[in-house]
Order: structure tokens, then sequence, then C-alpha cells
């Protein structure tokens, strides 16, 4: 069986014909995926590395799917509170209340105050399932409803190609990530910089793309396959540490240690093929579905521009974060140049 039609049997046994990722290359120089490449629909615990007990998980209590807009969805006791709503929300869901007495917060006074859950999505309107601006240009983690909940988890894709159908009473708005990648994207062969993914379809700015997946390891076996590399001097490293919650004083000892890290090289999804670029049009951000696995929270693409179809999705491989190290007029023998060609190109990467 060639490569295509295994591409092709791979697909359709995950169920990927809804939303089907195609393989391309019109460079004329032969390559194909990698053969040690696998896709897989879900991230790949490893030796060594524990989903929570069954005993330490909880979910939301909410039996009313539209209880968890409000501030009653436990799912949302970890995220922070505004004062007052700026002109990105107007849709979004407010309360005046004399008192406060907030899931997971002690009771304070607002009298007179809006408040609002700094919840992630517009779940009305026209952007509804689309993250609100405020968390494109922060760095907050993202919680949502899961499987432990009570709330409503529908696979509706009614919402103007955007994804479920949030605006339905019986829908909860908080599952985004959660109800998986609803576009069809293409992995192809670029001229200069191996293989890239671009979006068949128009996206718009906050849209979700997909998650990252791949093998979950221990801070252990994770350097051990970053020195393997090193050695075979492969220039590629798809290792992403997962770090947002990472706290050296935390009770919760998977937290307070080396956190764990997703290597994408031999078993992921497409988004494993995004390039980087410096004037990137996707960022990741942290979700979290049940509260008792943020050690294994996952790594999730959004748009943070509106796309056009056929246009190559990209991310910044440090987020922005820059040093010395990376700054062309510091350039050291041995630094991976950056082929990206923005207009604000750093030259290199690291």
């Amino acid at each position: 069986m060639g490569d295509r039609e295994s591409y092709r049997e791979h697909f359709f046994n995950h169920n990927w014909k809804t939303y089907p990722v195609t393989i391309v290359n019109k460079t004329g120089d032969g390559a194909a995926l990698p053969k040690d490449f696998k896709f897989i629909t879900e991230s790949i615990l490893t030796q060594g590395v524990r989903a929570a007990e069954a005993s330490f998980r909880s979910g939301c209590s909410c039996t009313d799917a539209r209880a968890c807009r409000y501030d009653g969805c436990e799912c949302l006791s970890d995220m922070l509170w505004e004062e007052e709503p700026t002109s990105d929300d107007s849709n979004s869901e407010t309360e005046t209340r004399a008192s406060g007495n907030e899931v997971g917060r002690p009771a304070k006074s607002v009298v007179g105050k809006q408040r609002r859950v700094k919840f992630a999505y517009h779940s009305q309107g026209d952007k509804a399932g689309l993250l609100r601006s405020r968390y494109l240009d922060s760095r907050e983690p993202i919680y949502e409803c899961h499987e432990g909940c009570a709330c409503a988890a529908s696979t509706s894709t009614e919402a103007g190609g955007i994804g479920a159908d949030v605006s339905d009473d019986t829908t909860c708005a908080n599952r985004v990530v959660e109800r998986g990648r609803r576009i069809p994207l293409q992995i192809f062969r670029t001229e200069d910089r191996g293989w890239g993914v671009r979006t068949l379809v128009d996206l718009r700015k906050g849209q979700f793309v997909d998650r990252y997946l791949g093998e979950i390891l221990t801070a252990r076996e994770a350097n051990l396959r970053r020195s393997a590399a090193t050695m075979a001097r492969r220039k590629d490293v798809y290792l992403f540490a997962l770090d947002k919650f990472s706290d050296a004083n935390s009770l919760d000892s998977r937290l307070a240690g080396p956190p764990l890290e997703c290597d994408g090289e031999f078993r992921a999804g497409p988004t494993r093929f995004i390039n980087h670029s410096c004037s990137p049009n996707l960022r990741i951000f942290a979700r979290v579905g049940d509260h008792a696995d943020k050690h294994i929270h996952d790594l999730a693409f959004f748009a943070v521009s509106d796309i056009a179809a056929g246009d190559e999705l990209t991310f910044d491989y440090v987020d922005g974060i820059v040093d010395l190290a990376s700054d062309a007029r510091h350039h050291v023998a041995g630094m991976t140049p950056c082929l990206c060609k923005s207009p604000n190109c750093r030259k290199f990467l690291w």
C-alpha cells in the first residue's frame, strides 16, 4: 500500500471525512511525510504519565446548558472576574448583584457594579463560538466544560461553519475545543520550509483551529529525546512544555515539579506541520477541561486575525519572547535561521 492510500485509509478510519485533511506536494521534490510518523486524534500518555484518579475528577452540575454562561458553573471557578464590560463583549452575560458569593470565591461587596466571569467565548450573535478579543491579547488559560459535566455537549455544526450552534439553548457554549477541529486543512510541501499547513476555508479572528497533539512525556524522557535529536543533528524538535500551571510552591506535586512535555515528532495531528512566522496568524492557548488534570492541559490553536481560504497557517515558535540571542545583530554560529520572510522577521529562531 502506497503512502497516499495509507493516509486515505487512516483518515477514513478516524472519521476525518467531514473535515478532511489532505496532503499535497507540487514542488516536484518527491518528498512524502516521514514513514515513522502516524496521525493520532488524541494525545498519548506515555510511561510515567498519569491522569487524575477518578475520585479526584469533577465537572459542573449545570443540568441546564444555559447555566454555564453564568457564574454558577463550577468549570469557571478559576477564571478572573471583570468589573466593567468592554466594547468587544457587548453581547456578553452580565449581572448586577448586591453581594458576591461566587463559586470558589469569598463574598465581597459589589454594589452597583456589573460583575461578569471572564468567559472565553462569545455565546450569542454572529460571533458565537469565537474567542473573545481580551483572550486573544492575553496569555490567560481557557477553562471549558468537559465529559464529566452535566451540561449538554451538542455536536451541532450550524453556527455559520464556526462549530456548534452555541446560541442554541440546548447547547453548552463552553465546549469549543472539546468539540474538536471543525475545518478542513491541507498539509502541503513548501518551496523552502519543508511541510506547511493551509486552511481550505475562510477563518475568522478568534476561531478555533485544532489542538497540538503528541506523546505526553515526563521531563526526563523529554530531555532524553532532546539530547538524542541534538546528537543526531536533527534541527526540527517538536517538544512543547506543558508548563502553564507550573508552580514550585504548589501543593500538587504534578505542578510543583518539572512540567510534562508534548512531543509531536512521531505521533501527532496535522498541526504538527504548522510553520513558524514572526508575524503569525495563530496563537496557542492552554485549555483545561477537568481541573484535576491541569498538568496535562491541551494546547489549542486559535486564529488571531481573519484568514482567507488557501492561506498558510503559522504561529510564533517562541510566542514573541525574544532575547539578544535571537537578534540578527547577535548572530552566532549554529543558530537556526528564520525563513518566514515577514516584514518584521527576526532573522533567527534560536
